[in-house]
């Protein structure tokens, strides 16, 4: 069973990370070649599967009051914060032809994009 996202912001903003994301990694390609492309994919799909997981955390239904929004945001945040240190330490150690600038790169960029939600008009 797929679950929706609700807020359009956030959908928005996750399709804007893949735009950025390849046209990172194009630059990237044409910087330094194959690795270094692919160093910034996994830079940005880092980011976007954590924000993905947070994005489906926090659009649950059936938050009734202060506190229960609270504990869903730290949550997803936590939940966050863990999947981009597994992450990127999984693509790190597994990857041994990783461009370290191109996947940091393309990483900070994905963070900065799904930071631009709050421009986004519902």
């Amino acid at each position: 069973m797929l679950k929706r996202i609700e807020s359009k912001p956030i959908r928005t903003v996750l399709r804007w990370q893949v735009y950025a994301t390849v046209v990172v990694a194009l630059g990237a390609g044409l910087w330094a070649g194959l690795h270094s492309a692919i160093s910034a994919i996994l830079g940005g799909a880092i980011n976007q599967i954590a924000d993905l997981a947070y994005a489906l955390l926090v659009s649950g239904g059936g938050i009734r009051t202060a506190g229960n929004t609270l504990r869903t945001l730290f949550r997803a945040e936590a939940v966050r914060v863990l999947l981009i240190v597994f992450l990127l330490g999984w693509v790190l150690t597994s990857y041994t032809d990783v461009i370290h600038p191109a996947l940091f790169l393309s990483f900070v960029v994905s963070v900065i994009v799904f930071r631009t939600a709050i421009l986004v008009k519902e």
